[in-house]
């Protein structure tokens, strides 16, 4: 079965206010209930990581500029790799996906199945 990679993107402008310790609990407990749900059912293969913000991009002659680019709308904020028979299957599971709660986005990408080399 094909395995595709979910990337949730966030919105680069934040709201004006941090989330309280309690609405963030209740954030987090949203995509574990939604996350647990698609591993009980068998279509998340791996619930992936949040990343942290910022970081640094490598180009080819080892120049380093900050990550995400200012002039970026919206940032990397984790993944998930799941399985489906087909793209459109994969997309119907990111529907009901958290960050859609808070103005994100989730880019659905096919796994490319590559031969092991040798």
């Amino acid at each position: 079965m094909p395995k595709f990679m979910f990337i949730y993107l966030d919105p680069a402008e934040q709201p004006d206010s941090e989330p309280s310790p309690d609405e963030m609990q209740a954030n987090l407990q949203k995509w574990w209930d939604w996350l647990g749900k698609g591993k009980s059912a068998g279509w998340v293969v791996e619930m992936g990581e949040a990343l942290q913000p910022g970081g640094k991009i490598v180009a080819g002659d080892q120049s380093l500029t900050d990550a995400p680019l200012v002039e970026a709308k919206e940032f990397v904020g984790g993944f998930s790799v799941v399985q489906a028979d087909s793209l459109e299957a994969a997309c119907e599971y990111a529907t009901g996906c958290p960050i859609f709660l808070m103005g994100g986005r989730v880019e659905v990408r096919q796994i490319m199945d590559l031969p092991s080399p040798g």
